[in-house]
């Protein structure tokens, strides 16, 4: 039977002692906020050890926390950095789930280790957080791009690329290939507008 998150919280982090720089419960889900210096060994304690034996990697992502809390919604798990992975991690024998988070340390040249030697799973997720996000992950076996072209420029998912992106693409009859060139969408606001009467709320 599987303990309570708040044991396994108590658990996790008498095992992961100062690679762990936070832990917190919501929503009944345990968050680990792992130490980037620590990201490799704290995942490996995370699978091999035998209080953990998280041994499959079911998730991971990549996050730009640029202008998080700019309005006061930031929280205590966040550092200020800008780029961050999330990797959530699943006991099979033990029926836990725990949500693990590391902090890129450089927001110029965003860098963590890679899980593939620990997670075959991780290959494709990496290669996906670093298309879209441009995080790198070291020691990745094949670390290139997944999801956008060949010649695709910057990352899509970061919170600076344009709605619109650079440029599009289109099949020239003329040249008989497919060709890139600028973006011809018009930039356009996309605040969702609410036309109510002006009536609207009154109590009669």
């Amino acid at each position: 039977m599987p303990q309570t998150v708040e044991a396994l919280s108590l658990s996790l982090e008498m095992v992961l002692g100062d690679a762990l720089a936070q832990s917190f419960v919501r929503l009944d889900e345990l968050t680990l906020v792992i130490k980037s210096q620590h990201y490799e060994s704290a995942m490996r304690t995370l699978r091999d050890h035998p209080d953990c034996r998280f041994d499959q990697l079911i998730d991971l992502c990549g996050m730009d926390y640029s202008g998080y809390g700019a309005d006061g919604g930031s929280d205590g798990s966040w550092d200020g950095a800008r780029f961050a992975v999330v990797v959530h991690l699943l006991s099979v024998s033990s029926n836990q789930r725990v949500r693990v988070r590391v902090f890129c340390p450089e927001d110029d040249l965003p860098v963590v280790a890679s899980m593939v030697d620990l997670w075959p799973s991780a290959n494709w997720y990496e290669r996906e957080a670093f298309d879209l996000y441009g995080i790198v992950f070291e020691g990745h076996p094949d670390l290139r791009r997944i999801l956008t072209d060949y010649g695709f420029i910057g990352h899509p998912f970061r919170k600076d690329f344009p709605l619109s992106g650079n440029v599009e693409m289109r099949y020239d009859p003329s040249q008989q290939r497919v060709i890139y060139q600028p973006v011809s969408i018009e930039p356009r606001e996309i605040v969702p507008r609410i036309v109510r009467d002006e009536s609207y709320g009154d109590v009669r």
